[in-house]
């Protein structure tokens, strides 16, 4: 038992490093020099990472990387019969309780015309698949064929989730080898139309639904499902969907594609996800009508009804999994901030639309003030207007305000610093009766009401934030005001999805002449202006920080997210910028480093946790190199051979 988690962290530093991180970063991704595992099992990228002086392998002195004898060489991987693009070194296998069509059927354990000779044997479904065997890198290059001819987004997603419904551990695998491609087609801005399309797309069931008629009952639903070691649970009530207002059920797309980049950006292994819908009905009187409509066609549950619905899920979800982080999703303004304030000091839990998306604007605005050659610190000496004053808008204001008190400015300095606008113009204290506690923390005492040109013009804003869901809100007028004012503004319109953009990487751009700072909430192409110059528009997702989140606090066992754990993971994002990509206007990384920003985000976390005394998982050898056993946790989508268990 160690008496001081924080104390080793500190001795940890000590320790010799036998290999850098970068040998740790290239031996995850390169399959001929990683022992791979399943899903089930942890992920080795690597043997002994860090070792302590006095350690000495049993042989009295410690082996030097060059003098690994020749036999210890692995080899490579075969090039003729069954096995061509396969490796036939020891994978440790898998037991299961299934055999024959069940497994064909399982989405975790299939893979498709990939299993060999002794499998289809040994399992019992020899001559239920197509002779010939198919590694998973013809099989990956089929899938991806078939995405790449279709031109329709829509269409993309309907092939990549059918992958999804038959073989998960391809389909993480495509998304893990080409995230920048996959990411716009699993999620936003195309996750939107899938969410609207659900019920009539419809397939197979994913996920669990809980809605009045099961009260009193969740206790022991929860055990129908059949997974019994979950780490993550999205959870929504589909009554904010990106920016499309009350899907009610059909916002299942959205825990769906969230978990999915859990599994494929932050290394949690699928099994242990798990997606869920609150349906307490809807108010969308399209839904109410819809014959084909899967949800509870009756307007939505409001008080103590509501609330106490939502707190006999947490509790049953709790009590058969009490380690599992509860990410709350896309529920509305009045009830998101409500339901973080009351849970999120007791359980483990935090809400992305209100935490993630201010912790991820947090580490772009860090980022932006970088490309202008300025400190973090001078985030207190910004003027910040926020055209939004809904829980995201908020959410990313106590965030930053946060990071102005971690940075030592007093709380009316961080104040004075933000102008928060919403369809009434500038929240004033003359409002206060209308606003949540959240939003009166922010009304001014003079001048509310001020709509955003005139917020602009009189108070000259460094950045604008825009999560108004109101496509095309900032108008030229608008920012080229901005520019008089800012010799390079920063402007991020962060609203879901694409026609829900305040404005386009185009449009801010051209109107700023190249000075801006722009990234957004949904993709955008490269701009080039007339001059010749070429921009490359970075997106502001929340996917940079929510997987690495989640992995950090799920692998050291906290108890709470806390706002410092938030404030790190910003910090840790906007550090991992490079020179070059700050150059080229960049303020995020390159989306296909994300697995490699996860986990740095999920080492911050961790390191933060210990700080805390919240980290009771992580022993000596953990705490001696985090980089290494998070990297060791982290899920790689994988084909393991299957063994039938036995009674």
């Amino acid at each position: 038992m160690i008496s001081s988690y924080a104390s080793l962290l500190q001795r940890s530093v000590a320790r010799r490093v036998v290999r850098s991180t970068s040998v740790v970063s290239a031996a995850s991704t390169n399959n001929k020099s990683s022992v791979q595992h399943s899903f089930f099992r942890s992920m080795n990228s690597a043997s002994t990472i860090v070792e302590d002086d006095e350690s000495d392998y049993g042989f009295g002195k410690s082996i030097p990387d060059n003098k690994i004898p020749e036999e210890y060489i692995e080899e490579g991987e075969e090039t003729i019969g069954e096995w061509t693009g396969c490796t036939r070194k020891f994978l440790a296998p898998l037991s299961v309780k299934q055999s024959g069509t069940e497994i064909l059927n399982n989405p975790l354990f299939n893979k498709f015309t990939a299993f060999k000779t002794g499998e289809r044997d040994r399992l019992h479904f020899r001559g239920l698949l197509p002779p010939r065997r198919v590694n998973m890198k013809i099989q990956k290059e089929r899938v991806l064929q078939e995405i790449r001819a279709e031109p329709s987004m829509i269409r993309k997603h309907i092939i990549l989730e059918d992958v999804h419904d038959r073989n998960e551990t391809l389909y993480h695998r495509i998304l893990v080898d080409h995230m920048v491609e996959m990411a716009p087609i699993i999620y936003t801005p195309t996750v939107g139309q899938a969410c609207k399309e659900f019920a009539m797309r419809y397939r197979r069931p994913r996920g669990m639904y809980f809605c009045e008629e099961d009260r009193g009952h969740m206790a022991a639903m929860v055990y129908n499902w059949p997974e019994k070691d979950v780490h993550v649970i999205v959870v929504t009530d589909g009554s904010r969907i990106l920016g499309l207002g009350d899907l009610g059920a059909n916002g299942m797309g959205i825990p769906i594609g969230k978990l999915s980049l859990y599994c494929a950006a932050g290394g949690i292994a699928p099994h242990r996800v798990l997606p869920v819908v609150i349906d307490v009905g809807t108010d969308n009187e399209e839904l109410l009508n819809d014959k084909f409509y899967l949800g509870v066609q009756k307007p939505r549950l409001q008080g103590s009804k509501y609330y106490h619905l939502v707190d006999e899920f947490i509790q049953a979800v709790r009590h058969r999994w009490p380690n599992v982080l509860i990410q709350f999703e896309d529920f509305s303004s009045d009830k998101a901030q409500k339901l973080l304030n009351k849970y999120r000091d007791d359980i483990l839990c935090f809400n992305d639309d209100i935490q993630g998306t201010g912790a991820t604007t947090l580490a772009g605005v860090l980022g932006a003030l970088r490309a202008k050659g300025e400190l973090p610190t001078s985030l207190g000496d910004q003027r910040i207007l926020i055209a939004g004053a809904g829980s995201a808008g908020i959410g990313v204001a106590q965030v930053l305000y946060q990071a102005m008190l971690e940075h030592g400015r007093s709380e009316e300095e961080a104040k004075n610093c933000f102008f928060i606008a919403d369809e009434k113009g500038l929240l004033g204290t003359e409002r206060l009766n209308q606003l949540s506690p959240e939003q009166a923390m922010f009304a001014r005492d003079t001048d509310g009401g001020l709509t955003l040109n005139e917020i602009v013009n009189k108070y000259k804003p460094t950045m604008i934030l825009g999560m108004t869901a109101v496509g095309g809100l900032f108008s030229e007028k608008l920012i080229r005001d901005m520019g008089k004012h800012c010799e390079r503004p920063i402007i991020f319109p962060l609203s879901n999805p694409t026609i829900k953009a305040e404005c386009s990487a185009e449009q801010a751009f051209e109107w700023t002449n190249g000075r801006c700072i722009f990234a957004s909430g949904s993709p955008f192409d490269p701009v080039q202006l007339k001059d010749g110059r070429t921009f490359y528009p970075t997106q502001c997702n929340n996917m940079f920080v929510f997987p690495g989140i989640g992995l950090g606090v799920t692998l050291c066992g906290a108890k709470t997210v806390t706002d410092r754990m938030l404030y790190v993971a910003a910090e840790a994002l906007a550090n991992y910028l490079t020179e070059e990509e700050l150059a080229q206007g960049k303020v995020f990384p390159d989306l296909a480093m994300i697995r490699d920003v996860s986990k740095k985000v999920a080492i911050a976390v961790i390191e933060e946790a210990v700080r805390q005394g919240q980290a009771p998982r992580l022993d000596e050898k953990a705490l001696a190199n985090l980089d290494a056993f998070v990297q060791k946790k982290m899920y790689d989508p994988v084909y393991v051979p299957l063994i039938e268990k036995r009674a």
